[in-house]
C-alpha cells in the first residue's frame, strides 16, 4: 500500500531516541506522506523543523483548544508568519474539547473562531479537533467554515455529523478507533463515507490500533488503520490506499508521490 498519515505528532518527545528508527519503519510500511500536526507555537514550530528536515513531512500549525486561555494577539500574528513557510500545508489542530475542559469553552469557541478566520485569509484548509462537542463544533463549522476546506481529524461523531462535514466539503479522517471491537458507530461510518472523501491517520504517539492498543503509536502504524478500513468497505485495501493518498493531496496541495 502507498499511504499517507494525514495526522501525526511525530515531534512528540516520546521519539527523541528513535525517531529516525521509526521513519525507516513508517517508510517500509508503505507511508509516503506525513503531515505533523502542531496544537500550540513550539509544537507548530518543530513541526516546520521536521518537515524541513524530511521531504516526505509536510507541517500544519494551530492552538488545540487545550491551550486557547494563553492566546493572546500576538500568537495569531505568530501563527500568520508561520503558515507563510513553504511546507505549512493547513491551520490546525483547532476546534473544541469539552471532554477535558482545560480552557474556559467560550474562550475555546473564540479561539476556534479566531484560527477560522486565520485560516480564510491565508487560503489554508483546517485540521477540526472535536471531542464531546459535536452540537458546538457544527454549529460553528455551519456559521464560520462556508468555502473553507478541512478535515475533522479522529472522526467520533454520528453519521449525522459526518453527513454535515461532507455537505460542507469537508473530509472525514479515520484513526486507531476504527478498529476498536467496541467502536460500533465509527464502523458504520467507515462503510458510508465516500471514496474520494475519505482520510486515515495515526494521531501518533496516540491511539494505537488493535492489536497495538496500549503501546506508542507511531506512522508505519497508520497501514492497520488502512487496512480496517478496506476490510470494512470490502474494498481492495491498495485501490483504498492510493485513493486516500490522492484524496490528502489534493486537500492538502501537495504534489502526489511518483
Amino acid at each position: 500500500m502507498r499511504l499517507f498519515d494525514t495526522h501525526a505528532h511525530m515531534d512528540d518527545k516520546s521519539f527523541r531516541d528513535d525517531r529516525e528508527e521509526v521513519f525507516a519503519q513508517a517508510r517500509e510500511a508503505g507511508v509516503e506522506l506525513i503531515v505533523n500536526v502542531g496544537y500550540d507555537i513550539p509544537s507548530s514550530e518543530r513541526s516546520i523543523a521536521l518537515a524541513d528536515q524530511y521531504p516526505f513531512i509536510y507541517a500544519a500549525v494551530g492552538i488545540h483548544p487545550h491551550d486557547a486561555e494563553g492566546v493572546t494577539t500576538e500568537t495569531y500574528e505568530q501563527l500568520r508568519a508561520m503558515a507563510a513557510q513553504r511546507k505549512v500545508v493547513a491551520i490546525g489542530e483547532i476546534g473544541l474539547d469539552y471532554y477535558r475542559d482545560l480552557s474556559p469553552r467560550p474562550v475555546q469557541q473564540e479561539v476556534f473562531v479566531r484560527q477560522l478566520h486565520l485560516a480564510r485569509e491565508l487560503g489554508k484548509p483546517v485540521i477540526i479537533h472535536d471531542r464531546d462537542a459535536h452540537g458546538d463544533v457544527m454549529d460553528t463549522l455551519r456559521c464560520e467554515a462556508q468555502g473553507l476546506e478541512g478535515v475533522l481529524h479522529c472522526f467520533s461523531g454520528s453519521w449525522e455529523m459526518a453527513k454535515f462535514c461532507l455537505d460542507l466539503g469537508f473530509y472525514i479522517s479515520l484513526a486507531g478507533p476504527v478498529t476498536y471491537t467496541n467502536a460500533r458507530q465509527l464502523l458504520d461510518i467507515a462503510k458510508k463515507v465516500p471514496a474520494d472523501r475519505l482520510l486515515v491517520e495515526t494521531d501518533s504517539p496516540y491511539l494505537s490500533p488493535h492489536p497495538l492498543r496500549g503501546k506508542r503509536n507511531h506512522s508505519g502504524n497508520v497501514a492497520l488503520v488502512a487496512q480496517k478500513v478496506a476490510q470494512l468497505r470490502e474494498e481492495d485495501p491498495e485501490e483504498l490506499a492510493e485513493q486516500m493518498l490522492r484524496n490528502g493531496c489534493r486537500l492538502f496541495r501537495i504534489p502526489e508521490p511518483n
